[in-house]
């Protein structure tokens, strides 16, 4: 027998909003007081659906080894893919590797890797990203889909906008990041004059995880560590 789906009325949805608000609050709560005693790290974002076997996996896991070698932890989403390979590197690198978990219908799963006191899990998106951008020092983006590009553009337009702290946005994946980059130069700037060149500044396209290093340590070299906001 078919299930009628209830349709809530307004008074329903109203009392709903108002119950989540505690919801949303005790993510934040529990964000910041578990992501400030961690120290500073670097996130990792890319696909989920990136096979251990795939050259893009393997770099993402040495990025990862190197970046805790030069004394960052590591965070990334806590699932599958990319993420996975982030948190393997980190922990096989002996460094700290934190998950921030998100509750979906497909996709995603906790991997192995991740230090067992560093696991967070969310149910809302936007909470989990500004644990990302509060307390990660940089972000290596690594090929990805619609939620990559959401972080990266998330990151930029906080930058640009002053509502956060600066730090370096590296894509890792010239093959990959190369046409976007192209289309954000001549379309976004030099065609439409929709953003500043110095809007770009931040935004570095590498292929080596030595590059990726050498980024982190320019830009902080004489900078302290913080967070973002």
């Amino acid at each position: 027998m078919r299930k009628e789906k209830h349709h809530k009325g307004w008074n329903e949805i109203k009392t709903n909003d108002s119950w989540a608000i505690f919801k949303i609050m005790g993510e934040f709560v529990s964000g910041f007081e578990k992501m400030s005693k961690i120290g500073p790290c670097v996130s990792i974002f890319g696909s989920a659906r990136t096979k251990p076997d795939h050259k893009y996996y393997k770099l993402a896991e040495n990025v990862a080894t190197k970046i805790v070698e030069a004394g960052y932890g590591v965070i990334t989403g806590g699932g599958p893919g990319i993420m996975e390979a982030g948190n393997k590197g980190a922990h096989l690198g002996g460094g700290t590797s934190v998950g921030l978990n998100i509750d979906l219908p497909f996709e995603q799963h906790d991997n192995p890797y991740i230090d067992s006191d560093k696991s967070l899990d969310f149910d809302y998106f936007f909470v989990r990203k500004v644990m990302f951008v509060k307390y990660s020092q940089g972000f290596v983006v690594m090929p990805g889909g619609f939620g990559t590009l959401d972080e990266l553009f998330e990151a930029i337009t906080l930058i640009q906008t002053n509502k956060s702290e600066r730090f370096p946005i590296i894509l890792v994946g010239t093959d990959f990041w190369e046409g976007l980059m192209d289309w954000v130069k001549k379309t976004l700037l030099d065609g439409f004059g929709n953003i500043s060149a110095k809007d770009l500044d931040l935004i570095h396209l590498v292929d080596t995880a030595d590059e990726v290093i050498t980024i982190l340590d320019s830009f902080y070299k004489e900078s302290g560590y913080s967070p973002n906001f």
